[in-house]
């Protein structure tokens, strides 16, 4: 590769991580709860602990210089919680005539909490968006890099109960 060229491309990359976008940035502040009537894809929802998480994000629509942050609370389980962790996946879609193929992969995983937590006490959520693994959400008509959290709260039984929230990464 020239020298040249290499100059070249750690300026367009500069410019791609440092060009802030125009619009301007609502929060999108998302208050969740998490029981066993309101999980999806469950088999046998009777064979499930009863337990009751409510929680917040702050916004789903984030500054990438800024942490995600927010709170969950555990009101009651029937079952003691082994961890509660946090996941960023990047989701990457192409698309052309034949079809669109899909790629999530988990970019980032911070546990919370470990151990039964106190019930009732709130639980802070703060995740720093790693710099080489996120960019601005991206979305063309045949390419897209999105993002997801997910809340994980993983039992002792080995229950695992997964929130998904999509987030909209952008640079102010």
């Amino acid at each position: 590769m020239s020298a040249t060229l290499d100059i070249r491309l750690k300026r367009a990359n500069k410019v791609y991580h440092e060009a802030p976008q125009k619009a301007k940035l609502q929060p999108s502040p998302v208050d969740f709860t998490i029981t066993p009537e309101t999980l999806q894809n469950v088999r046998e929802r009777g064979s499930l602990p009863k337990f009751l998480i409510r929680g917040h994000l702050d916004a789903t629509n984030c500054v990438i210089t800024q942490p995600l942050t927010g709170e969950l609370v555990v009101e009651s389980s029937e079952v003691p919680i082994k961890s509660i962790e946090l996941q960023l996946v990047r989701v990457e879609t192409c698309g052309c005539a034949e079809g669109y193929a899909r790629d999530a992969t988990e970019i980032q995983n911070i546990q919370i909490a470990e151990g039964d937590v106190c019930h009732g006490l709130p639980i802070p959520i703060y995740m720093v968006f790693p710099r080489l693994f996120t960019c601005p959400t991206l979305e063309t008509t045949n390419f897209k890099v999105e993002f997801e959290v997910n809340v994980v709260i993983v039992l002792h039984d080995d229950h695992l109960i997964t929130e998904n929230f999509p987030l909209k990464l952008c640079r102010v």
